[in-house]
């Protein structure tokens, strides 16, 4: 949920109008609004590019999950871990638009764990696909773009960790 929403909520549920300090905040939120949106631009306009070096990097440092016998080994397999990778990004993309982590954690990350060893992929691997997804990501991002980012990713981490 986004300051704005968070502070119209609040005030609503106190029967009052924002404060002066809420206002200030949503004044701050604005402020970062082409900041956000350029971020969230770059991504989703690079999305194919990031997905490609991201997976050619984790093949690279574990290339037992191409193997026979890995978790992306087969066309089939390979295919659904870059769609993952795809669906780690545009929830970045959502975060950074909001301002906030709460639409990665409402909409990607309850029951990531379970569902990620329900179907016997190592949630390690998907970490370090993440790591590998931030990396490739924040390299295309200034300097000040990818410090706004770079939360967001290490949020999917340490909840998968």
């Amino acid at each position: 949920m986004s300051v704005v929403s968070q502070v119209i909520l609040k005030a609503d549920d106190e029967l009052r109008y924002p404060s002066s300090g809420e206002l200030k905040s949503i004044g701050a939120f604005l402020e970062t609004g082409v900041q956000r949106m350029r971020i969230a631009e770059t991504l989703a306009e690079n999305e194919q590019k990031i997905v490609d070096k991201a997976s050619k990097e984790l093949w690279k440092k574990r290339p037992d999950f191409i193997a026979p016998g890995g978790n992306a080994y087969g066309q089939r397999q390979r295919a659904l871990c870059l769609r993952d990778y795809g669906w780690y990004l545009r929830l970045v993309t959502y975060g950074v638009l909001a301002g906030d982590k709460d639409p990665i954690e409402k909409i990607g990350l309850i029951g990531v764990r379970e569902m990620y060893n329900a179907l016997n992929v190592p949630v390690v691997g998907m970490v370090e696909a993440i790591r590998c997804l931030k990396d490739a990501s924040l390299g295309l991002l200034s300097t000040e773009d990818a410090q706004e980012a770079a939360p967001y990713f290490d949020y999917i981490i340490q909840a998968m960790s």
